[in-house]
Formats: structure tokens, C-alpha cells, sequence
């Protein structure tokens, strides 16, 4: 059985930009692609499932979140970075879902189709609906990035957040799976 990592989009691995859907706007947070690549390097393989209500929504359509999601993978492939799959759940939040965050139906099917040991894998996103999806497959621990709503979701949620391994930002969090730093509280 082989382990992932499973990463929101939007806030944790790409700046935060409103129902992003122009691909020439797509910014990496610095130090993602090394941060990722590291995680490959371990064994790991890499798979993005996200949530993009801007389709339901009406904002943009399906092929432009192709779009970016094609410059994402095209700006970690300079870094060394592959993702074996992505996920996206294009329907808005009152729309009937089978994989919407926070189910974990895309983390099962991955399961399935990657022979992944969920129970030695995690779960990195930004929002309290991330944490929940990890927590709902049974991953090994999901963990908070403080970027995009990441520092929101903290003070707002802070019980739930607890509940999570809470981290500045994703090299933070490749940090933390590899061993190679402690785990961080949540500020009270």
C-alpha cells in the first residue's frame, strides 16, 4: 500500500484569488514546488482535490478550472513536481455533491484507484471543510496551513482547528509528515 498527500487548492498551495479562474493569475506560494517535491522524493504521491463552487455558482465554467488547474501542475512541473491526480468538485455549496469537501468520496476514490493506505496518509488544506474531509477518509492527521483562510479558520474555529496539526504554510507542512519538525499548537 503506497501513502499520499492530499492538498487543497486555493490558499494552500496557489495564493488565494477569488473564484480564480484566469490561469496568467496563478501564483505558488513560495517554496511549495521544493516543499512538494520533497514529499514525492519520500514516497508519496500527490493528489489535489478541490472544491471550485465558481462553476455551480455560474462564474466560470469547468474547462477554465481545467485551465488553471493545467498552469498549476505546469508551474510545480518546474520545480520537479508531479500530482498523480485531481480532483475537483465543481458544484456550489447547496448543490447535491458526491465528492464535495467536506466528503471524503474523491480521498476513497483515490484509494481505489492508487492503492493508498489512507490511515498512513494526510490531508493539508486551509479550511475547516479540508481538515473535515481528512478527518472523514480516516487519513493519519490533516493539517492546517495558516495560509489563505488557514489563519481565519484557526481563530474562528479554534476547538476543530485543535484538533488539526497547525502550520504557517505548506513547506511547514511537508516539514511536519517528514519528521522534521514538531508539531505546532494552536495560539490561545
Amino acid at each position: 500500500m503506497q501513502r499520499a498527500v492530499f492538498l487543497d487548492r486555493d490558499g494552500t498551495l496557489i495564493v488565494e484569488k477569488n473564484y480564480l479562474c484566469r490561469p496568467e493569475e496563478v501564483e505558488l506560494f513560495p517554496g511549495a514546488g521544493a516543499a512538494l517535491k520533497r514529499l514525492a522524493d519520500a514516497g508519496f504521491k500527490l493528489i489535489m482535490v478541490t472544491n471550485q463552487s465558481g462553476i455551480g455558482r455560474g462564474y466560470f465554467t469547468l474547462a477554465e478550472a481545467e485551465r488553471v488547474n493545467e498552469r498549476v501542475c505546469a508551474d510545480f512541473a518546474r520545480a520537479g513536481v508531479r500530482f498523480e491526480k485531481i480532483y475537483i468538485a465543481p458544484e456550489a455549496p447547496e448543490q447535491p455533491s458526491r465528492g464535495r469537501k467536506p466528503s471524503p468520496q474523491f480521498l476513497h476514490d483515490a484509494r481505489d484507484e492508487f492503492g493508498l493506505d489512507l490511515a498512513e496518509s494526510f490531508m493539508v488544506g486551509d479550511k475547516l471543510i479540508d481538515l473535515e474531509c481528512g478527518w472523514n477518509a480516516g487519513v493519519k492527521k490533516s493539517l492546517l496551513v495558516r495560509t489563505g483562510y488557514g489563519a481565519m479558520t484557526e481563530r474562528k474555529d479554534s476547538r476543530r482547528a485543535a484538533e488539526a496539526v497547525i502550520v504557517d504554510g505548506v513547506k511547514e507542512a511537508a516539514d511536519w509528515i517528514l519528521g522534521l519538525k514538531p508539531e505546532l499548537k494552536v495560539k490561545n
